[in-house]
């Protein structure tokens, strides 16, 4: 009887000692996992393949501090892809904290996303995240594949007829800018309810309906110097909350010669009060001094207040440039 009863109590605890030993070595294979993960990201023909000093190309995407994170976010979205998982390693404890306060902050996305080309951006941007340490990125793109067949064949177009090799860097992107303007107005309905209705706030409304709100105009420039071979981004100014009254400015800026400058079409574009139409060249590759000068007229304009945390690649340049 007691042999019986031995046997039993002794198969109890053998399967007790597994359980045990089988959880334990879960859990250290689950934090292997995560800590040495290896992903690989996948670029789309749009990906630039340069960083910026705020956010650098990250390789192995794998973040081990905030400005890692910075950079993985930067990297998946310049990819072009629409869904992606990474992990959040252990040695970095405050990682899962950190995604979550990025992924809240519609501003810091907005910057995040203005340094990639206009088809890789997003106009939805979902983070998932677990107890693991894995990350789930869902992106949905301003873009669809219908309208980018449609903005290259126009934008081949006009760069071929008005673009040749002879003309200097300035003639180039002033042959750009010159003729967006001269083809384009400023969608005042969108202004007016917040609600777009043309397309104006990506390159389509503007290439196809000629009309743009500050989003059109920078997005048209920045595929035009991206497909002719200028290392550019977008620089916005965000309120502290967006809405369609309170959204803020965004305009181009652009490498030349291993120098950047402003281009803001939105304001080169004004209307008079008589209704007359000008094209203006005050903020036409233009530094930081230039655009501060051109901001300082009659009416002074507060819109192009950046971040220089930011966009650092302005930080304290002050140079000209000439055609």
């Amino acid at each position: 009887m007691v042999k019986k009863l031995i046997i039993p109590f002794m198969c109890s605890c053998f399967l007790l000692i597994i359980s045990i030993n089988f959880n334990a070595i879960t859990d250290y294979i689950t934090k292997q996992i995560v800590s040495h993960q290896i992903v690989t990201l996948k670029n789309n023909i749009y990906s630039k393949k340069e960083g910026f000093l705020y956010v650098p190309i990250s390789n192995d995407i794998i973040p081990y501090s905030y400005n890692d994170l910075l950079s993985v976010l930067f990297s998946i979205i310049n990819s072009g892809t629409k869904k992606f998982t990474f992990y959040c390693p252990s040695e970095y404890k405050d990682c899962i904290n950190d995604l979550e306060k990025i992924s809240n902050d519609d501003i810091i996305l907005t910057h995040i996303n203005n340094f990639v080309h206009p088809y890789n951006s997003f106009s939805s941007f979902n983070t998932t995240i677990y107890e693991t340490g894995e990350v789930v990125i869902k992106i949905e793109h301003l873009y669809n594949k219908k309208q980018i067949n449609a903005i290259n064949k126009k934008v081949n177009k006009i760069i071929k007829e008005q673009i040749n090799e002879a003309l200097s860097d300035y003639d180039k992107i002033k042959k750009i800018h010159d003729y967006i303007i001269n083809t384009t107005k400023y969608d005042e309905s969108a202004k007016e309810d917040g609600k777009i209705y043309n397309h104006s706030n990506i390159a389509y409304g503007v290439l196809f309906n000629n009309l743009a709100t500050c989003n059109g105009y920078t997005d048209t420039m920045a595929i035009f110097l991206d497909k002719m071979g200028y290392i550019n981004y977008k620089i916005a100014t965000t309120p502290k909350e967006i809405t369609y009254k309170s959204s803020g400015h965004v305009w181009n800026a652009v490498s030349v010669n291993d120098k950047w400058y402003h281009i803001d079409l939105t304001w080169d574009d004004p209307v008079g009060d008589d209704g007359q139409e000008y094209l203006l060249h005050e903020y036409f590759l233009v530094d930081n001094k230039g655009l501060l000068s051109s901001d300082s007229g009659d009416v002074k304009i507060e819109e192009h207040n950046f971040l220089k945390n930011i966009y650092l690649e302005f930080n304290e340049l002050t140079y000209s440039i000439t055609s």
